[in-house]
């Protein structure tokens, strides 16, 4: 008989465990997942090219982030780190899957940028690995991949390591038109162990989420040709929050 129910990481690793195997699309157990999905690098997969999202892009040229201390959750093979890197952010990225963070390295040395690359789950790893306090956290495509309890650590991980004055910024699945996710209850995920491959979101819920933070821009990310070189599709969101503290030059 199990009764060993003490802790909230208890109630977490228990919550995590309903969700098995799919869990392993987001849990540190889960890299061999994330391995298979990057293993072709050729694949017709969006974000698998080197771009950095349109957002990002423009929340430097506007001035709204400056080169600080930068955390790159969900990495994947780099594209948002390096051109971070690129801007003289001095970067750490985050990241399951080993195939992912290889491909990562590969274009860093490609590129001769400097970025700390951590394989892992961003809730596990020590303080040490991600000491922070961090300018800019930024999530392309991670958010969306939690069940509906890792919201509370993701704000945990938020509030430990975003520096005052900080911003988080982050994109992920949109509910509504032209959007993308599924859009049950959070209960619902639960009732059938799935999260039927990932939980959109409309921006008033995301507003309630970080409310903890101001808000700077909430908008869907614009749609870029195939010849850009920059990443946009209109089914996500993409969010920008300023955690208390100074503005940050040119806003």
């Amino acid at each position: 008989m199990d009764r060993d129910i003490r802790t909230i990481d208890d109630v977490m690793e228990l919550l995590d465990g309903l969700f098995a195997p799919e869990a392993d699309r987001w849990t540190c157990g889960g890299a061999a997942w994330w391995d298979d999905f990057y293993a072709d690098r050729t694949r017709p997969v969006p974000f698998f090219a080197a771009k950095p999202d349109e957002n990002l892009v423009s929340y430097v040229e506007r001035g709204l982030l400056t080169p600080g201390r930068a955390l790159d959750l969900g990495c994947g093979p780099g594209r948002n780190a390096l051109h971070l890197a690129s801007l003289g952010f001095e970067v750490d990225a985050v990241d399951l899957s080993p195939a992912a963070l290889a491909w990562a390295a590969d274009r860093a040395r490609e590129a001769g940028a400097d970025v700390r690359f951590h394989e892992g789950d961003a809730f596990a790893l020590t303080r040490d690995a991600l000491a922070g306090p961090y300018d800019v956290v930024y999530d392309s495509g991670c958010f969306h991949h939690l069940p509906p309890h890792r919201r509370v650590s993701y704000l945990a991980l938020l509030d430990r390591v975003l520096s005052p004055g900080g911003h988080f910024a982050l994109t992920c699945f949109a509910a509504g038109e032209a959007g993308m996710g599924s859009e049950r209850p959070d209960a619902d995920f639960y009732r059938d162990a799935r999260l039927h491959g990932g939980i959109a979101y409309e921006d008033a819920s995301l507003r309630r989420i970080f409310g903890d933070l101001t808000e700077v821009e909430v908008r869907r990310m614009r749609d870029e040709p195939a010849d850009s070189a920059l990443f946009g599709e209109p089914f996500l969101w993409t969010a920008l929050f300023r955690r208390g503290g100074p503005a940050a030059a040119g806003r």
